[in-house]
């Protein structure tokens, strides 16, 4: 066993890139390889035999837990009846047609179609096509440039990544590429002015957001894409009153409002949407990791009606619609998706998110919210994020050479807990699969505890 570790881990050093990695200093040896062999409800196991308590969910996705039998027969089942069909010219799949019916059951009033791809990328690269593909029918061919928001996650491709509002997925990349802007990121930790109180922060973003559409000139503006709370720009919750605010923006202007949630539809925020939880109302929605809790890869773009009855003008005109992806709807995927959404509802998971999600942020905040080096513990649904401070009543941020995020998710996970080092800032991240119990919250809390004291008790 110990020569297969060692040469699994020579083959993945020698042949596997990876993404988001320090390439040479993993291909040197500097960073562990670590291989997983199994997993069941919120632990993983890696070859080591090491098991731990998976508290991000894999990516945020793993929403039903490891392991789930019904999932892994629905695969099976499907594999060995029909693998793959593709979806063009109106081609479907028993899979494929019902999942979709569950997706609109499930989406916010007035969304219409579902658009399947394989990921979130994908499917807001799709989205950037319909909206201008939509604009282009409206005989508005100047109306295409879109804002998103500093520190906002939408993908790592071209445009998706050019959406993106973080450093890192730009850097070398030659990105970001027009028509994509970015306007104020909604973190009211790290507001200019701290005199701001919540919904005055709010309509300070809403101000700015309405300074760039009319500096770009509304008929030139198309969209304004938002995760409801931001995910890995540092797991943000939206100050009170913001999406309400930005809302009343986009109305004025004319501009579509697209909602990402590869993250937080499907429940991770205690309702099935977060478009629902804040009050947003979407033209187009994205949807991905709660939508198979990662068994296989699958996403899509909802598709509002007020948009679908414009796609089909455009059809008319034109003929078929010139964008497809090989895999759309992959039968394969999409029955994977039918049994996690039935999983959903039988375990009760977005009831679960929310009540055991309050539970964890409060214990959370109790236990940590008030040590010297905690500039802020926020969070919603089950999702939760330790802010790292050098100084707290200054609001000092450390040094970023010194890596404390890092050095705390290092030290949660010598006591058998994932976190994640959220870039951008010193941020210990939370989002555990949607099945956590309250007694896995507490192993959770406690190993954040210990962790945190460890790393900056001296400090």
């Amino acid at each position: 066993m110990l020569d297969k570790r060692n040469e699994l881990n020579a083959w993945d050093r020698d042949h596997f890139f990876h993404p988001s990695t320090h390439m040479g200093m993993h291909a040197r040896g500097a960073t562990p390889t670590r291989v997983i062999t199994g997993a069941e409800g919120v632990y993983i196991t890696d070859t080591n035999g090491k098991k731990s308590l998976d508290a991000f969910a894999g990516l945020y996705c793993v929403n039903v837990g490891y392991g789930r039998q019904k999932i892994a027969d629905a695969i099976a089942e499907q594999a060995k009846n029909l693998a793959y069909y593709h979806a063009y010219v109106g081609h479907g799949t028993e899979a494929s047609i019902t999942l979709s019916k569950m997706i609109i059951d499930r989406a916010p009033e007035g969304m219409s179609r579902v658009y399947f791809g394989l990921s979130g990328s994908d499917a807001n690269e799709t989205n950037i096509k319909l909206i201008w593909y939509y604009n282009n029918i409206l005989d508005r061919p100047e109306k295409k440039k879109i804002i998103s928001r500093w520190r906002g996650y939408h993908g790592s491709g071209v445009m998706t990544g050019s959406l993106t509002g973080l450093e890192l997925f730009h850097k070398a990349f030659d990105l970001p590429r027009a028509p994509i802007f970015h306007t104020e990121a909604p973190y009211f930790f790290r507001r200019a002015d701290r005199s701001m109180n919540e919904e005055q922060f709010a309509q300070h973003c809403a101000d700015r957001l309405e300074d760039m559409i009319l500096a770009e000139g509304p008929e030139t503006v198309a969209a304004f894409i938002g995760e409801p709370i931001l995910g890995t720009g540092g797991i943000v919750p939206p100050p009170k009153t913001y999406w309400q605010k930005i809302q009343a923006v986009l109305d004025k202007y004319d501009v579509l409002l697209v909602a990402d949630e590869v993250v937080t539809g499907f429940g991770r925020l205690g309702t099935m949407f977060g478009s629902d939880h804040y009050g947003m109302k979407p033209d187009l929605i994205t949807i991905a990791k709660g939508l198979t809790s990662a068994y296989a890869p699958l996403s899509g773009s909802i598709v509002s009606d007020k948009m679908w009855q414009v796609l089909v003008q455009g059809s008319d005109q034109l003929g078929a619609i010139g964008h497809g992806w090989t895999y759309s709807a992959h039968p394969i995927c999409a029955a994977a998706g039918i049994a996690n959404l039935e999983l959903v509802h039988e375990l009760g998971i977005v009831e679960n998110a929310g009540s055991t999600g309050a539970y964890f942020r409060s214990e959370l905040a109790k236990a940590v919210g008030g040590h010297r080096h905690v500039g802020e513990v926020r969070g919603d649904g089950l999702m939760a994020a330790v802010e790292f401070v050098e100084d707290k009543d200054d609001r000092k941020f450390f040094d970023p050479a010194k890596k404390i995020g890092p050095q705390v998710a290092t030290a949660l996970l010598e006591r058998g807990v994932i976190g994640r080092a959220m870039p951008q800032g010193d941020i210990l991240g939370f989002a555990p699969p949607l099945c956590l119990t309250r007694e896995e919250a507490d192993t959770v809390v406690k190993a954040a505890a210990g962790a945190i004291e460890s790393v900056l008790s001296n400090r």
